[in-house]
């Protein structure tokens, strides 16, 4: 008899983005019509021809690039990051408040290992991202869902009534993975104010934080003197440089808990991708202003996006920015259901709103998440003439 598998990790949830791409295989798209694949928001191209040189260059003439380095990253990646940081922000911060790591899944990880124990419970706003629910779920942590508004902007006061004993920590991703919306500083101050009236820790996750429609500091939470005691920031390189491939992202955080972050650290993965980090700073260094014109891009896909959407009948945009459209639909099907019949009936690969929220939460689970930053403007016409010709 083969031993068994662990409670905790049968019962979460299997990774969306593979269950998706079996659909494919079950019911593949019509033959004349493109698949259309907006399920996935990371970046399919890869990073610009002078970052891989350098990459490659450092992999040929850097020995250090093949072996182990220090657990919580590199130094002078750890100083620049807390510079930018501090410009970006307006605050303060110093290399001993930041801990690279294997993506900003990792990062997310490592921060709730140092908070909650079996048993604990962490706020998640619903519609939420998977990832954060599933490393919930295999760990023994209750997710408590905070569903967000028709707007999908969660409600400080209704998540003060969700703040138990065994509250540790309240989750906000903006702009928001799944819903693309962003969150006001006012609202994210509110949260932050009520997290500390609590005594528990606000995660904000800025994975998409390049591609914010508003210039300058999209809040002001590192000028708070005492942020540190309550604030604790996550960050991914991937989106920003086109490191998906790399592993290499942050988290932003007191001294102290910098301090047990890397005890995970090490024994997870005892240092972050040497490559990865080398790019990191070598991007932060050169590419200020590609990174420019990918914003720029971005910004013009959701002006396509917030274009086209709304004047389908009976479709509903009800998030939009960064990466991510989230759309309630008019039909009286289940969502993962019409997301199967979208790829085989309409050649159209994107998920549902079942794989983003919490059970009872039924405005988020008819919902559909679009990831349009690897479509064109003229695709994402496309897909809009698309959901517009289809009929259950």
């Amino acid at each position: 008899m083969p031993p068994s598998i662990a409670r905790r990790m049968a019962a979460a949830a299997p990774p969306p983005i593979v269950a998706a791409q079996g659909w494919l295989r079950d019911a593949p798209p019509p033959a004349h019509l493109p698949l259309i694949d907006v399920s996935q928001a990371a970046p399919v191209d890869p990073p610009p021809e002078p970052l891989r040189r350098a990459i490659a260059q450092a992999a040929l003439d850097d020995p250090q690039m093949h072996l182990y380095g220090p657990v919580l990253g590199r130094a002078d990646l750890r100083e620049a990051v807390a510079a930018r940081w501090s410009g970006a922000y307006r605050g303060a911060l110093r290399a001993e408040h930041v801990a690279i790591t294997a993506g900003c899944n990792q990062a997310f990880c490592a921060a709730i290992a140092t908070l909650a124990d079996e048993g604990d419970e962490v706020i998640l706003v619903s519609p939420w991202y998977f990832n954060h629910k599933m490393w919930l779920d295999m760990t023994g942590i209750r997710a408590v869902p905070l569903p967000a508004g028709d707007d999908l902007l969660p409600d400080p006061d209704r998540a003060a009534g969700l703040v138990g004993p065994r509250t540790r920590a309240i989750v906000l991703v903006s702009p928001n993975n799944p819903g693309g919306v962003e969150y006001p500083p006012a609202l994210l101050a509110a949260f932050r104010d009520l997290a500390r009236a609590r005594g528990i820790a606000l995660i904000l996750d800025e994975t998409y934080r390049d591609f914010h429609s508003v210039a300058g500091p999209p809040h002001d939470l590192f000028a708070d003197p005492d942020w540190q005691d309550v604030l604790i920031h996550l960050y991914s390189f991937s989106k920003a440089y086109r490191l998906t491939g790399h592993r290499v992202g942050a988290v932003v955080a007191g001294p102290a808990r910098i301090a047990e972050i890397e005890k995970f650290l090490d024994t997870v993965t005892i240092c972050p991708n040497q490559l990865g980090q080398f790019a990191a700073l070598w991007g932060m260094r050169h590419l200020d202003d590609w990174l420019a014109r990918e914003r720029d891009e971005i910004l013009a896909r959701r002006q396509a996006v917030e274009a086209a959407l709304p004047r389908l009948d009976g479709w509903r945009l009800r998030g939009c920015g960064a990466y991510f459209a989230f759309v309630a639909h008019p039909f009286e099907m289940k969502s993962e259901t019409l997301a199967r019949r979208l790829v085989h009936e309409a050649g159209l690969l994107l998920l549902p709103g079942s794989m983003f929220a919490a059970a009872g939460d039924t405005a988020g689970a008819a919902g559909l998440r679009i990831a349009f930053a690897n479509v064109d403007t003229a695709g994402i016409r496309a897909l809009a003439d698309r959901l517009a010709a289809f009929r259950p």
